[in-house]
């Protein structure tokens, strides 16, 4: 079974950077697609990212373009969303999916998720 578990997560300031990471445990990592969500207090949980597992194919939010980065490393079994300039608006707990294929942008198609890490930017 597959288990997710995210980190990076922390208290910034507007227009810094961070990194966030998810490790999966399980064998077959290079197998799933992997996509990254967050979701503000109050508000529903909002796809952010994901990248496809061969080839490569990378999706993004409109909101995020040219300001997060998801990639992956299958040897390490981690996918990593490079987050630049942030913006007080990109507060929220952020969440690790994986599914056998790119399930688009709703969070409900997305099977597997990990307990998510805290980016709270300050403005």
């Amino acid at each position: 079974q597959v288990q997710l578990v995210e980190s990076g997560g922390g208290l910034v300031q507007a227009g810094d950077s961070l990194r966030l990471s998810c490790a999966a445990s399980g064998r077959t990592f290079s197998s799933y697609a992997m996509a990254w969500f967050r979701q503000a207090p109050g508000k529903e949980r909002e796809f952010v990212a994901a990248i496809t597992w061969s080839p490569y194919t990378t999706y993004y939010a409109d909101s995020v373009k040219g300001r997060f980065t998801i990639s992956r490393d299958n040897a390490r079994n981690t996918v990593s969303l490079q987050i630049d300039s942030l913006k007080h608006e990109d507060t929220g707990l952020y969440y690790c999916a994986r599914d056998q294929g790119y399930r688009g942008s709703n969070y409900r198609n997305w099977g597997y998720w990990g307990q998510g890490t805290q980016v709270t930017v300050s403005s």
